[in-house]
């Protein structure tokens, strides 16, 4: 009789967990200032919800259903969900199809995640040399 070990997987966190306070954070925070409190830094918004999000809008504002918009795209209604709740990064063919499905050019879809990347993107200070430049409207004295 031999002796076998039981297979055991081991489990390596996706993100750091708030019950495990050994698990350090995936993205160094930098340091705060002395005497300040540190600020977590936000999230950029990853193009999948975005587009996601675009979908489910213009979807519900149709106020058509998942099952509708998926049959006429003819994708599934369960991998539609999954791009709309932006879990699934879809093609562009996918992409164009449920866009279609919804009266939208790709063109549309992918301009109005982009406004809503620029909107993001308009609530976060930006550190660059660019936008200290545009702080005195363009007009920059050399001495």
């Amino acid at each position: 009789m031999s002796h076998q070990t039981p297979n055991r997987a081991r489990v390596i966190p996706l993100r750091p967990s708030a019950e495990r306070p050994d698990t350090a954070p995936a993205v160094p925070v930098p340091a705060a200032a002395p005497g300040t409190a540190p600020r977590p830094t936000p999230r950029e918004p990853l193009l999948r919800d975005l587009v996601g999000d675009v979908l489910r809008r213009e979807r519900k504002a149709q106020e058509r259903t998942l099952k509708d918009v998926a049959d006429e795209a003819r994708i599934s209604m369960p991998y539609l969900s999954e791009v709309e709740r932006g879990r699934k990064e879809a093609s562009s063919e996918v992409l164009a199809a449920a866009a279609q499905a919804l009266g939208l050019s790709l063109a549309d879809l992918l301009s109005r995640a982009q406004g809503e990347l620029v909107r993001h993107a308009g609530r976060r200070p930006v550190r660059s040399r660019a936008t200290t430049a545009s702080a005195y409207d363009g007009l920059c004295l050399a001495a």
